[in-house]
């Protein structure tokens, strides 16, 4: 991976989103975790960058996938070339 950092937003509790970490845990992806329901500004951020509030969400850079399910995370990361 780039030395671009990623974020994953999640909200404790969210099955999709344990899916999401686990998909990239064992993929060895490195990432910063970021639970919105624990940090009122990190949901502000969230929105901010985009343009909702539902998870999970990732930033990569510029590049945002939100509200994602396996596959279409599986297919972002391909088609952006970003390895871990």
């Amino acid at each position: 991976m780039s030395s671009t950092s990623m974020i994953l937003y999640v909200k404790t509790g969210c099955p999709w989103c344990r899916m999401a970490e686990d998909y990239l845990e064992k993929g060895g992806y490195q990432y910063q975790r970021v639970d919105v329901r624990r940090d009122p500004d990190s949901l502000k951020e969230l929105r901010r960058v985009s343009g909702q509030t539902s998870t999970p969400t990732l930033l990569f850079g510029e590049l945002v996938l939100p509200d994602f399910g396996p596959d279409e995370l599986e297919e972002f990361l391909s088609e952006h070339k970003i390895l871990p």
